[in-house]
């Protein structure tokens, strides 16, 4: 049953779902941070964008694909157990509770691979190890975790939002309803639930991205409140759409995938 799965998450069923949706989010992941940290110029079309993000050379692209993989199933695959722990001990609000701890720890961990693999997208730039050794040189070892404030802003909303929402959903999966239910018609639900979820928790994080990317940006030493404050500066309000239709993609599709993917590679293991 459905319960029964949410209660014993697969670890290699979100490894394998979050791996898959990782390779394919790469390009767009990329277009994204080259967007929203200027590497390219505000003028440059969306043509130009994604024609730059497919190019070579692909820096630092297993690492990438490695931490998106690890990153994302760690923050499903702990969402959904915890969620069966806090619910089998009473615990109220288990269903946020979850996804927020996961994905608090799973954000700060992954910080200095995060800021170095969005440092590296710069032309200017060669790898993942020479951001690192760039960091560590002007900053520090603490500079590896610089922008985690803004990062959780970003990523613990989203999947705190993207969780909620597919739980809600799947609380009105057709398989309950106790009637004959056609293979198209759950197939249909598990796509739209899919769907659903990551765009609600992509369309809330744009400014947040942005934020982040331009602390991750090496020699910048201001704070959160001090980087909005320099956007609004330089950009107006206009900065809080900047990139918004690139990030939404880049957000939404990794989601939304290793959401359908985990139901799909469940379902077939059932």
């Amino acid at each position: 049953t459905m319960e029964h799965d949410c209660r014993r998450p697969n670890i290699l069923v979100h490894l394998s779902a979050s791996g898959i949706a990782a390779l394919v989010n790469y390009p767009l992941w990329r277009s994204s941070v080259i967007r929203q940290s200027g590497y390219l110029p505000a003028s440059a079309s969306t043509i130009e964008l994604y024609s730059h993000a497919f190019k070579p050379p692909y820096k630092g692209v297993v690492t990438v694909i490695g931490g998106m993989t690890w990153a994302r199933a760690g923050i499903f695959f702990g969402s959904d157990h915890l969620k069966a722990t806090f619910e089998e001990r009473g615990i109220a609000c288990g269903k946020v509770l979850a996804p927020l701890i996961s994905s608090s720890f799973v954000q700060i961990v992954n910080m200095p691979l995060i800021r170095t693999s969005i440092i590296a997208q710069d032309p200017s730039s060669n790898s993942i190890r020479e951001s690192v050794n760039r960091v560590l040189k002007e900053e520090g070892v603490g500079g590896l975790w610089r922008g985690t404030t803004a990062g959780m802003l970003k990523t613990v909303p989203k999947y705190c939002t993207a969780v909620v929402v597919k739980d809600v959903i799947e609380g009105h999966n057709p398989k309950k309803s106790g009637r004959v239910v056609s293979e198209w018609e759950i197939y249909s639900f598990m796509v739209g639930k899919a769907v659903t979820a990551a765009v609600a928790g992509a369309v809330l994080t744009n400014p947040a991205d942005i934020i982040r990317n331009e602390m991750f940006k090496p020699g910048g030493k201001q704070g959160l409140l001090g980087t909005i404050a320099t956007l609004r500066e330089k950009e107006g309000w206009r900065w809080l759409g900047r990139g918004v239709g690139s990030n939404l993609i880049s957000v939404s599709v990794p989601v939304g995938l290793t959401i359908f993917l985990i139901d799909l590679f469940q379902r077939r293991i059932n």
